[in-house]
């Protein structure tokens, strides 16, 4: 079962909202449209009995030791990773929790097939650590949360077009997280190798996430 939460950005945060709202306001004068609620994804992921909670997040923002970090990467510029508080982690965190959930705006349930939640986990140690806040990819969009969701999806055989932030909001990062997915498909079929190759689907096989 995975289920998908949309949250309000800087949920809990007023500056950080606040700061997302003139971000977004900017954007919007700049692409002559009107200006949305900008939101960030996280996953809850439940498979063989077990409860695990998938987010991008700040190192500093929580201190649980057993919060199953599997990746860690920088924020705004890689020189700045040698420092923790320019650094991001990705968690994959067995039956842990999301701060600001109760603020989900949305919660969706995404799928309920146990063997699509089990190649999510198992996909989430393998996202590469690409630079928070900058298009490290070159499409056009910033890596973030919502990147690293929707590539976890988009990688697993879920129907993205059918994914869509609530009414109103906009989740900037998304596509970087679908051009990723596709230009490792694209490379996967050139060098002739099944996609689902990559990512097992049983929960019986051993995954460094779900042992967390």
């Amino acid at each position: 079962m995975i289920d998908l939460y949309w949250l309000p950005l800087g949920a809990g945060g007023h500056v950080v909202r606040w700061n997302g709202r003139v971000y977004e306001h900017l954007q919007a004068r700049r692409e002559h449209r009107p200006p949305g609620e900008i939101h960030h994804a996280a996953l809850d992921v439940t498979a063989a009995g077990t409860r695990t909670v998938i987010e991008m997040a700040p190192v500093w923002n929580c201190a649980a030791p057993d919060r199953g970090t599997v990746v860690v990467g920088p924020v705004g510029a890689a020189v700045l990773g040698r420092f923790r508080m320019f650094r991001y982690e990705v968690r994959c965190w067995r039956n842990g929790r999301i701060p600001d959930a109760a603020e989900a705006t949305a919660i969706v349930r995404v799928s309920r097939d146990e063997r699509r939640a089990a190649a999510v986990l198992d996909s989430v140690p393998q996202v590469p650590p690409l630079t928070w806040g900058r298009d490290d990819l070159g499409c056009g969009e910033m890596w973030n949360s919502n990147s690293l969701v929707a590539w976890l999806l988009a990688v697993t055989g879920h129907e993205m077009a059918a994914i869509r932030p609530p009414a109103g909001a906009r989740a900037p990062g998304w596509s970087a997280g679908l051009a990723l997915a596709d230009r490792e498909r694209q490379m996967m079929t050139r060098h002739t190798t099944a996609p689902q190759d990559r990512f097992p689907a049983t929960a019986s096989e051993s995954s460094d996430c779900r042992d967390k």
